[in-house]
């Protein structure tokens, strides 16, 4: 009933009557159960989602909808506060903290919008990898490699899953070095990752908060757009598509193609050969402030690292630090040795480097390039080898990491496939707090990205 539909057409069936949201809610909820991955979800909201379906089943029946998202299933990171359930962040040391009091100010806003809150979903422990790997919960499989167990990406991993195997049409997750983006292009769906601020934070599990930032998981972009909308509490969205011709991309020449795979860079130009035929204006041209960003964190450390020791360092003393992934404890402990003078110059470079890139754009130019280097790699031997495994995050974070640090907008869209078969994503970005132009031009340009127009 749900598999692979958008919100977009699950709204025409239940704002029509053709759909009631109890029967939507009650095959989501079995699909959940029934599926052959059960490390998707770490938790089922079952009485909740019952609860607010039949509520907006009988608004619907009675001609009150309170919109296009009524009665629609989401799901939820295990980062996000939900009202009588716990928030573990992916990790067993708070499986018995007490349950949330209250919902985290986005939840409370889809809910407000009629949405039917159905679970939480796995991810990376403390949303501190961009793999997607969990040894508490599990990893979950990438649906787009049904034979070979393929990571997801992350750290939003069981957030890109349950959609990409139509558990869900949409899910909520968090992007602080690319954990929205990253986990969308490797498993074939719309990953939107808001500027910073665009949605409130509150009850929402911190990694580090100058860089956090919110984002939904869909089917299209104009799901991601609905769901923007409702997620700072407008009625109805008011992003309209643009005109291709009005159009203009910059490709980067600097860092974001450097060990890329060459399947990876086949899709992706092919995309933009059907953007520049289409009437879209594309050029390219080196960004000095991308090399620049490794350059400082080579020499000072990184911010993720600096802000998430802050919030873990009494966690890591105790016996709490045997409790967790011990990977997620080795790059959290790095943060102990950037020092006050290190994350001071950090932060003043990031404010130079962010007016610098945007200085370089030409008026309305959005940047284009590939999400990540390479597609879903075997879990396997990642986790055979952590040397690998920590090679291979630092490439899978690389250029979408990018976009955090200058505080950019982005979303990931579909584009082709790479090796194996696996799917590659073109990730097109803005300059902070342009997020609706970012989404008018994505609306646009989406067909002609996934070579459907």
């Amino acid at each position: 009933m749900t598999h692979h539909k958008t919100l977009a057409s699950l709204a025409v069936l239940v704002q029509s009557g053709q759909l009631d949201p109890v029967a939507l809610a009650g095959d989501t909820l079995t699909r959940i159960e029934t599926h052959a991955d059960q490390s998707i979800f770490v938790g089922l909201t079952r009485e909740r989602a019952e609860r607010e379906a039949k509520a907006a089943s009988e608004r619907i029946k009675a001609g009150r909808s309170l919109g296009l998202l009524d009665g629609l299933p989401v799901a939820w990171k295990d980062l996000f506060d939900m009202a009588g359930s716990v928030t573990t962040a992916g990790s067993v040391v708070l499986k018995d903290n007490p349950p949330a009091s209250s919902d985290a100010a986005v939840v409370a806003a889809l809910g407000s919008a009629g949405m039917v809150s159905v679970g939480r979903t796995n991810m990376s422990e403390f949303a501190f990898s961009g793999l997607g790997v969990n040894p508490h919960y599990g990893t979950p499989r990438n649906p787009a490699s049904p034979d070979v167990h393929r990571i997801p990406g992350g750290s939003s991993s069981g957030s890109a899953a349950a959609v990409a195997a139509g558990l869900v049409p949409l899910a909520i997750g968090t992007d602080t070095g690319g954990s929205v983006r990253i986990p969308a292009a490797m498993t074939g769906i719309v990953g939107y990752k808001a500027t910073r601020g665009r949605y409130t934070m509150k009850g929402v599990f911190p990694l580090a908060q100058s860089l956090d930032s919110l984002g939904p998981l869909c089917h299209s972009v104009q799901d991601a757009v609905w769901a923007d909308a409702a997620m700072h509490s407008l009625t109805a969205p008011v992003i309209r598509r643009a005109e291709l011709a009005d159009l203009s991309l910059v490709i980067p020449e600097t860092i974001v193609f450097d060990e890329a795979e060459a399947e990876v860079v086949a899709a992706f130009e092919t995309a933009i050969k059907r953007l520049e035929a289409a009437g879209v204006r594309v050029r390219r041209q080196a960004f000095p402030s991308f090399a620049e960003i490794f350059e400082l964190i080579a020499r000072h450390g990184a911010l993720v690292n600096a802000e998430a020791y802050a919030l873990h360092r009494e966690r890591l003393a105790g016996s709490d630090a045997a409790r967790m992934d011990q990977r997620v404890v080795v790059r959290t402990r790095l943060g102990e040795k950037i020092t006050v003078g290190d994350y001071i110059a950090l932060l003043y470079a990031r404010d130079r480097l962010i007016h610098e890139t945007v200085e370089s754009l030409k008026p309305g130019e959005l940047i284009a390039h590939p999400t990540v280097p390479h597609v879903a790699p075997p879990v396997d031997p990642l986790l055979a080898d952590d040397d690998l495994f920590f090679k291979v995050n630092a490439k899978t974070l690389r250029n979408t990491s990018i976009g955090n640090f200058l505080d950019f907008c982005g979303v990931s869209i579909p584009c082709g496939t790479g090796a194996a078969g696996m799917p590659v994503g073109f990730l097109l970005s803005a300059p902070h707090h342009q997020d609706d132009r970012l989404l008018s031009a994505a609306l646009a340009l989406e067909a002609l990205i996934r070579g459907e127009a």
